[in-house]
């Protein structure tokens, strides 16, 4: 008789393979664009060494740390609101970004040897990923999915950004308030308005790698790609920060396996905002951010479709106070998911889609 697998087991190998794949397509990336720079690829100023250290490094890492979490009761609380698929997940341990964002960061600062530029954005990834710790340790201890106040979240995020933006003020060259194209010779120069803009993609971004993840993989994996984009695109002019990318690039993959459909831990408010943060202050390190906007395409989509949501159940609230959705769930990935796609599908088409604009960003820059 065949033996067959049961949709647990069937279920488990997609998601390995899934991961499997998006871990060798990047790790393949990673050694062709050493060599297209002539670097090499075993060196720690390259993409290849810091993205294999520091996925094995933090997949080793989470195989200690997740009983630790499932021993301190961090299960995810589940909104009862949503796909009903995701209420088995009930109990999972959260919080996982306290151990793969660690482990990228030690890695990052030991291969470029504590450079400034590496040690200033390790703060503020930190800084933000407490921001999320302390929202993932509210809900926790609540047993609700409420954390934080959203103000109280908001002001921690503005007041970081602000202590990061100061230090960009002091200590980087005045041609940074140019918004510069990283392929044309085009500069826009905003001065002081760079400022606030600078606060506002800080905030923006760590929220928006906030609201997309919600499902097993999907952040970790399409952080992970614009990540090691972006690696990519600042090695010319700030290779400290290609080695920093890269790292938290091999974080993300060694979290995949532990996060990859069906997940044994979640990132977290902990993990997710810290990503975002991250990718945000080096696009402002080095002027970047036009080429962050086109890397953070899934990101913004998932901000738009919540902002949508909540406009329209607005603008059509009745008599009785209730409105129409746009949408069957916000974000993005939710919809998807009660339209009836899985989220094995909805994961992998998103890493196309995430893979597509790296390969658009790197196609169209100088090396």
């Amino acid at each position: 008789m065949d033996a067959k697998l049961s949709p647990d087991q069937g279920l488990n190998i997609s998601g390995i393979v899934l991961a499997s794949l998006l871990a060798v397509g990047l790790g393949t990336t990673a050694f062709l664009l050493d060599s297209m720079a002539n670097r090499l690829p075993w060196q720690p100023m390259s993409l290849t060494l810091p993205l294999i250290l520091c996925a094995m490094g933090s997949g080793a890492v989470g195989y200690w740390v997740i009983p630790l979490l499932q021993a301190l009761k961090t299960g995810q609380i589940i909104r009862e609101d949503g796909p009903q698929a995701h209420l088995k997940k009930a109990g999972t341990p959260t919080m996982g970004g306290i151990f793969f964002i660690p482990v990228g960061l030690i890695i990052a600062c030991i291969l470029s040897n504590f450079a400034t530029d590496v040690l200033a954005v390790s703060a503020l990834t930190i800084s933000y990923g407490l921001i999320g710790w302390l929202d993932d340790w509210q809900i926790l201890r609540r047993k609700s999915n409420k954390g934080i106040s959203p103000g109280t979240k908001l002001a921690l995020q503005v007041g970081f950004a602000a202590v990061f933006c100061l230090w960009l003020m002091f200590n980087q060259p005045s041609n940074i308030t140019n918004i510069a194209l990283p392929w044309v010779s085009f500069t826009l120069p905003l001065g002081f308005l760079f400022w606030p803009l600078a606060g506002f993609v800080l905030v923006a971004e760590s929220n928006a790698t906030n609201l997309t993840d919600g499902i097993d993989g999907l952040a970790a994996g399409t952080v992970a790609i614009a990540l090691l984009a972006l690696g990519a695109l600042v090695a010319p002019t700030a290779p400290e920060l290609m080695v920093f990318c890269a790292a938290l690039s091999g974080g993300c993959l060694g979290f995949l396996a532990h996060n990859r459909n069906p997940a044994r831990v979640f990132m977290g408010d902990t993990g997710s905002l810290a990503l975002g943060g991250a990718l945000a202050a080096v696009a402002l390190l080095t002027n970047t951010l036009v080429a962050l906007f086109i890397l953070s395409g899934i990101f913004f989509v998932e901000t738009l479709s919540v902002m949508a949501q909540v406009s329209y159940y607005k603008a059509t609230k009745g008599p009785d106070g209730k409105g129409k959705r746009l949408f069957k769930m916000a974000p993005l990935h939710h919809h998807l998911e009660l339209t009836g796609w899985s989220e094995l599908q909805v994961v992998g088409v998103f890493y196309v889609i995430a893979a597509i604009l790296a390969t658009i960003c790197l196609a169209i820059a100088p090396f």
